[in-house]
């Protein structure tokens, strides 16, 4: 059995991925909509957290929680973009 599968094994092939020359343009625009994105993100944070300040003075302080959750959870996944596209490709 072991010869069985190394002959199938062998015949499989392996191609290395290679970017065209023709991307390039793709990559830039790719490269800044996720540095956007990411700035987009921290500015979120920071506004949440000032509205968190805000409303604990006001004694509302546990509904901007879920807030931040979003936020947080959007940067979580444009991080995670180009590992989640390589997953599902």
């Amino acid at each position: 059995m072991n010869s069985i599968t190394a002959i199938a094994t062998s015949v499989i092939p392996n191609p290395t991925p290679v970017v065209p020359a023709q991307a390039g343009g793709l990559l830039t625009v790719l490269n800044w909509a996720s540095g956007i994105g990411l700035v987009l993100g921290v500015l979120g944070v920071i506004i949440v957290g000032i509205t968190m300040v805000i409303q604990l003075q006001r004694g509302e302080g546990a509904q901007s929680i879920a807030k931040l959750g979003w936020v947080l959870l959007g940067c979580i996944i444009i991080t995670g973009a180009a590992g989640i596209v390589r997953a599902f490709v």
